[in-house]
């Protein structure tokens, strides 16, 4: 299966702050990837560095077998990447529906149309509230209309930063549910997530990050049962 995505020593950070240690990582074509680690570890990090919202410093990302390594985030928007940050991810003082329309602007009215009509259908609970200001949304509710927005530009990888941060449980089973079913129509997934149970759940694999390094990874399966788990969270690991 081919690679969506090709991570290879990368190193990034803040200005003079370097926060990824040489990260190698892979999301094949069709996956669902979670990524988790100890708060601070690097994860969200990671995102953006791929996105273009915070420094490559070294190292070498590949979008299906081509060099993006730095590239700027409407380069990489433009190549089938969306991304979803776990906050400030909504423009509040805009309705549901006007938020929608930002994430197909270059897009005819048509295809807007449709893709705001697809949006609906995998969160229903829009619909009602499409004249309503985001502001008004609960954080489940947010968090769908995020999600939504970044999928009417019609991605083919979709980055996602911590979607059931602070929901209650019946949002975030919704919420991963949702986001496995985007396999269905062609997306991959790469998900940062701190419920790493929910989310390995679903996963094919999994990494666990800590000291912004990849201190471990395997199937979901394996890591959601390793007795080790605990200790890879804190960087410490049994090399006897």
């Amino acid at each position: 299966m081919p690679a969506v995505l090709e991570v290879t020593g990368l190193e990034g950070g803040y200005g003079s702050v370097q926060i990824l240690n040489g990260i190698d990582l892979h999301v094949d074509e069709g996956e669902f990837v979670t990524i988790i680690g100890p708060n601070g570890c690097g994860k969200s990090t990671f995102l953006k560095v791929l996105f273009g919202l915070a420094a490559h410093y070294n190292g070498i990302v590949k979008h299906n077998d081509e060099d993006v390594s730095g590239w700027r985030t409407d380069r990489l928007v433009g190549r089938g990447i969306a991304y979803v940050p776990q906050v400030d991810n909504v423009f509040s003082s805009l309705s549901v529906h006007e938020n929608l329309q930002m994430g197909g602007i270059r897009q005819s009215t048509r295809v807007l149309t449709a893709r705001i009509s697809q949006a609906c259908r995998m969160f229903p609970v829009l619909e009602p509230r499409m004249n309503d200001l985001a502001a008004s949304l609960s954080g489940g509710e947010r968090q769908m209309l995020a999600i939504s927005r970044a999928l009417i530009s019609d991605p083919s990888f979709l980055l996602l930063d911590e979607p059931t941060a602070a929901l209650s449980p019946l949002f975030q089973q919704q919420i991963i549910a949702s986001i496995d079913a985007l396999r269905s129509e062609g997306i991959s997934v790469l998900l940062v997530e701190q419920n790493a149970r929910l989310s390995l759940a679903r996963s094919d694999r999994g990494y666990i990050f800590a000291g912004g390094k990849v201190v471990h990874t395997g199937s979901a399966d394996a890591i959601l049962n390793d007795p080790n788990i605990g200790a890879y969270f804190l960087g410490v690991q049994d090399d006897s």
